[in-house]
């Protein structure tokens, strides 16, 4: 075997995209993977018809005149997803028929990656600025124009819990989305009954409820519904699920209990947890969303309810540990259905 049918043998083994360029400046060999990439039936013809990006092209050029090798970064689009790759161009030394190596190596997942952690940070720093520039402004009033002044400060006092808690909140939320996350491939073992769970979010909300003049309704059954969770988290999403159809559901909020012998998501036995509320409901697009960290469909109202903007990204994570699924359905105008289906243990 010659030595380009050898390079030709190494490159259809290579788990990456790679090409094989001659100082011919034409394709010797290319891999399977490259093709769908690049081009099929590329072989022999000149690189500059395969590679088709500006920045690739110039510094293969380099490479075949000075033998360094480099990397470069391009931008790949496609009418389904965009991506993200890094081509890393090395000579290869021998006689006149060797050429330069060109690997190819898809960096989208870790460009998303990325933007998350950055838009992440951003919407952290956001959420933290308000209240920060708010307290910053109180004290600045406090010991100033109100130092003297006991009716402003009792207010201006008041106005700092508020934004004290709201921050509280959020440090709280990002805590426990952060703890979710880092148990997620770890299935729950524990033997709770959902009754139980749910007996403790009614006795928390029950005020809330009364507060606002909703009509808050529970399941009344007689035996235990046993599933294997963790009860704490458990207990965080039925909290954060009727709380939110209480603050945005107008007169009645009910949650219902369904088992099933056969669920087709869970694929065996199950219990479906409708939390139903009478509310405005939401437009259709916002609903895939609606689990996404800060995204909120009415900001400003958000905030006046004390959101976080994590409490659903918290429900989907809690949910997805238990190997279980979170169904959401609504109508603008006739209210929203929350649904949470987990395995019966």
């Amino acid at each position: 075997m010659d030595r380009i049918s050898t390079l030709k043998s190494l490159i259809d083994a290579f788990p990456h995209p790679s090409v094989l360029i001659g100082r011919s400046e034409r394709i010797l060999a290319i891999n399977s993977h490259a093709e769908r990439i690049l081009a099929r039936n590329a072989e022999g013809r000149h690189y500059t018809a395969v590679f088709r990006q500006p920045r690739v092209v110039e510094a293969i050029e380099r490479v075949l005149a000075a033998s360094d090798t480099e990397e470069v970064r391009f931008l790949s689009k496609s009418i389904s997803q965009d991506h993200v790759y890094r081509a890393s161009i090395q000579p290869l030394s021998g006689p006149a028929s060797a050429g330069v190596l060109v690997s190819l190596e898809d960096l989208s997942r870790e460009e998303g990656l990325g933007q998350m952690r950055r838009d992440f940070v951003a919407n952290v720093s956001h959420e933290l600025r308000s209240p920060l520039t708010a307290l910053s402004g109180f004290i600045e009033t406090l010991r100033g124009p109100a130092a003297k002044d006991a009716k402003a400060q009792t207010q201006f006092l008041g106005m700092m819990e508020i934004e004290t808690a709201r921050m509280t909140r959020l440090v709280q939320d990002l805590l426990s989305l952060s703890r979710v996350e880092s148990e997620e491939r770890v299935k729950p073992d524990e033997r709770v009954d959902l009754l139980d769970i749910l007996s403790d979010a009614r006795i928390v909300l029950d005020g809330l409820a009364e507060e606002k003049g909703v009509d808050l309704r529970f399941p009344e059954l007689a035996d235990p519904v046993w599933v294997a969770g963790d009860r704490d988290q458990l207990t965080q999403v039925f909290r954060n699920l009727v709380e939110n159809a209480v603050k945005y559901g107008n007169s009645k909020v009910s949650v219902e209990i369904n088992l099933f012998d056969h669920e087709p998501y869970i694929r065996g036995p199950a219990v479906v947890v409708d939390v139903r509320d009478d509310g405005d409901g939401i437009e259709p697009h916002h609903v895939p969303r609606l689990t996404e960290r800060f995204y909120r469909v009415d900001a400003h109202r958000s905030r006046a309810q004390g959101g976080t903007g994590l409490g659903l990204a918290i429900v989907k994570h809690v949910i997805g540990r238990h190997r279980g699924r979170l169904r959401i359905a609504s109508v603008p105008g006739q209210g929203s259905t929350f649904s949470v289906i987990l395995p019966l243990a």
